[in-house]
């Protein structure tokens, strides 16, 4: 099985390769790539992404594997991570940009001014740390996962999916929204699971043996 990591100049690669070769083991062959040839020929993919919402979509275009990512997402256990996931919406508040559509929805900015703690304190953005995550729905991706699992975050926007039975996983910054959302064969997560420990490592894990049904 081989398993293609869509290297577009935009993501936090080498930790998020070198997460899915440990977990995968002999079970699968990880592959990171900027050849849409070799995307289409994967048996499964991951999207990673980091850094501005623009400037990824800009290179993902540049690069020539948009369409092998869209092509991927109809048809094959898909992962997108971060700004990857992010991408995957139909527009983004970073940019005022057209996404990708494969999720109804939008990205939208935290703000601030209307964001505090429990003891009144301002909250920081970007979201920046570990966060407590909770089960809305139950995932193959989240098998072996508890609810209120600790996961690492960096972002200053968030998703607002459209379609509530979307979401699977939500955090609280401080009210709650969505951070892992999924439909078909397609999963996507806000936060970094290649730099969650014990909790990212079984999601990953998991989605090396995963046949891309919920």
């Amino acid at each position: 099985m081989k398993i293609a990591i869509v290297d577009y100049g935009m993501g936090n690669l080498h930790s998020v390769t070198k997460a899915l070769e440990f977990v995968a083991q002999a079970d699968a062959e990880i592959i990171l790539t900027a050849d849409p040839a070799v995307v289409a020929s994967a048996d499964k993919v991951v999207f990673p992404g980091q850094g501005a919402m623009p400037d990824c979509l800009r290179e993902l275009e540049a690069s020539g594997l948009k369409q092998a990512v869209l092509d991927a997402a109809a048809s094959k256990p898909f992962l997108g991570i971060c700004v990857g996931a992010q991408l995957l919406f139909e527009h983004s508040e970073e940019g005022d940009m057209d996404c990708l559509g494969v999720f109804k929805g939008q990205v939208i900015k935290f703000k601030p001014e209307n964001m505090h703690d429990e003891q009144g304190q301002k909250l920081k953005v970007p979201h920046m740390g570990w966060n407590e995550t909770f089960i809305v729905q139950d995932h193959p991706l989240w098998a072996g996962i508890a609810d209120k699992e600790r996961f690492y975050f960096v972002h200053s926007y968030h998703f607002a999916p459209t379609e509530p039975h979307d979401t699977i996983i939500e955090t609280g910054y401080p009210n709650r929204f969505a951070v892992a959302i999924a439909k078909d064969n397609i999963f996507a997560i806000q936060c970094h699971p290649e730099k969650s420990h014990t909790a990212g490592l079984q999601l990953l894990r998991n989605f090396v043996h995963w046949d891309g049904k919920q």
